[in-house]
Parts: C-alpha cells; structure tokens; sequence
C-alpha cells in the first residue's frame, strides 16, 4: 500500500513539473525541495524538488508567509515562456529589436512585463543594443537572452525588468 501511495506522489510530481526546461530547476526558486536540491541538476532533483514542496505544501506557506527563502513581492517569473517565445520567433524579434519597433518586440516586452511608461526605452534600448544582444546570425535562444538580460541590467531604467528573464 505504501508503495503505491509512493508511486501515486511520484507521478503527480511527474505531472506538474511538465514544463520543465533543460538544465533549469523549475520548482521555483523557494520552498524546501528548491533549497534540499539546490545546485544539482537533471530531472529526478528537479522531480524530488517539486514532490517535496507539492506533498509538503511548504512552498505555498513560504509565498504567503514570506518564509523558507520565499517572498511575497508578487512576481511570478515565467523565463519558459520567454525563451519559446524567442526561440519560435528569432528572426521576427531579431528583425524588430534592429528597427527599435514591431509586433514581436511588443510581445516580447509584454512577456518580459514592461510597463506602457517603459516600453519607448525598451525598445530604444534594444535597438541601441541590437549587435551585443545578437552577437551572432547563429546566436542561440539562450545568448540571446542573457545578451538582453545585461542589457536591461545596465539600463538604470530597465534594469527592474532584467529579473524576468
């Protein structure tokens, strides 16, 4: 009975880790399985990660009480959806970001969460910084993003908005 109470829990972890990227720890970055399993890669820490803090109901405690290394800024970073985004649509955003303008660019922003008062220096930015952000025609999803995740850094303006990606 034990045994498939087990197997149960594994599989339910299983099931709601699904997004899981590669090389990522997706369990988020609070709770005890995200600080038992810290540093360590692959899909079983990961699993073990999400299990712990599922079955445990830690996590959630942590967010609302802003305890186990969780805070409750209200930030839920979606850094998945940014890089599928950018990696189905490089040319289009490539295209955009050397014009400083264009619906993918715009998307983009909205992803990352600029704001309406921000998006003239996002794009400005990007433009500016079209040649370090694609360094290269065969830049991979993930330069593409840390490129712009340092680009925003250093933007005294944007730099809010380097924490999405």
């Amino acid at each position: 009975m034990l045994n498939k109470k087990l197997m149960v829990v594994v599989v339910a972890g299983l099931f709601s880790t699904g997004a899981m990227a590669a090389g990522e720890n997706n369990t988020g970055s609070c709770g005890w399985g995200a600080k038992l399993f810290d540093g360590q890669r692959g899909i079983a820490p990961q699993v073990l990660a999400a299990t712990t803090n599922g079955t445990s109901g830690n996590q959630t405690f942590g967010i609302t009480s802003g305890t186990s290394g969780c805070t409750q800024d209200g930030v839920v970073k979606s850094n998945w959806k940014t890089a599928m985004f950018i990696d189905g649509n490089k040319e289009k955003v490539a295209r955009d970001m050397s014009t400083g303008s264009g619906e993918s660019l715009e998307s983009l922003a909205k992803l990352i969460g600029v704001q309406d008062q921000h998006k003239a220096a996002f794009f400005q930015a990007t433009k500016e910084n079209f040649a370090k952000i694609f360094s290269s025609d065969n830049a991979t999803t993930d330069q593409v993003l840390a490129s712009l995740k340092q680009v925003l850094a250093s933007n005294s303006e944007l730099a809010q908005y380097s924490l999405s990606i």
